[in-house]
């Protein structure tokens, strides 16, 4: 059984999944947020994966890419920074990526990379289920959950397809379009909750958009089996980039708040 399916079975509440760019604002940094986070109750650390053109992602995310990689971060050391989290928590790790870095490190090298590096899952945000035969042969190969993302335009046989091969959770965008905090959740979550959870038995968490307690509340409501918060927690960290320990306060009272609006 991975960290990320223990984690899941053993809450009785959702997950709270928390997002960063690995790297954001530099290594040193980016650290401590990484303890923040993890230190204000996150169940599940997602590490995004510094990209140049990082398509799934609005403004606030992106200049966290552009942060991290004028900081000098290479997907060599995405690995160490991966491999320094596990050595302090056992805290499940999820890598997002896009295809065009994978492909480049090759797949194989990739998955066993993410394995040695102390990871349970791998998300490839561009990657179509069809055409992820071989990354799912890898992720089985190394014991690693391969996560899928499902959008409300995903069609009931492609979601079929999804509920059939991945592993770990599905993670739903409640929105078409790209990530970036929101004032209002998107009124498709619910609607979209309902409609996958009859197709799969794996965990559903819910992201893009969400970024206040009462979202996290109206997702428990509405049946989500986990919450993903990632600009709101960037967000805090562009602003205090050259701050680190208001930065680490200021995420660990966000966590520690959006863990509470779970609790029921």
């Amino acid at each position: 059984m991975s960290r990320i399916v223990d984690t899941f079975g053993r809450l009785d509440r959702p997950a709270f999944i928390a997002y960063l760019v690995a790297g954001d604002p530099e290594p040193e940094g980016f650290l401590s947020a990484a303890r923040a986070v993890i230190d204000g109750g996150a169940d599940i650390l997602e590490l995004g994966m510094p990209f140049s053109d990082p398509v799934a992602d609005g403004p606030t995310i992106q200049q966290a890419h552009i942060r991290a990689l004028e900081s000098g971060m290479t997907v060599d050391r995405y690995f160490d920074l991966a491999r320094e989290i596990r050595g302090i928590s056992d805290i499940p790790i999820v890598l997002m990526a896009y295809c065009n870095t994978i492909y480049r490190r090759r797949v194989d090298q990739f998955y066993r990379e993410s394995k040695e590096a102390g990871a349970d899952g791998v998300l490839i945000v561009d990657m179509p289920p069809e055409e992820g035969e071989h990354a799912l042969a890898a992720a089985r190969a190394n014991g690693i959950d391969q996560i899928f993302l499902v959008t409300p335009s995903t069609t009931d046989d492609r979601l079929d397809l999804i509920a059939g091969s991945g592993g770990g959770f599905l993670y739903l965008a409640s929105l078409l379009g790209v990530t970036g905090a929101r004032d209002r959740l998107s009124g498709d979550a619910a609607g979209l909750i309902n409609r996958v959870r009859p197709r799969t038995r794996l965990p559903i968490a819910v992201g893009f958009g969400v970024s206040r307690p009462e979202h996290a509340g109206a997702l428990s409501e509405a049946g989500a089996d986990g919450v993903i918060v990632g600009s709101a927690i960037v967000k805090i960290v562009g602003e205090h980039a050259g701050d680190p320990e208001r930065m680490a306060s200021e995420i660990r009272q966000f966590v520690g708040g959006m863990r509470e609006a779970l609790n029921g």
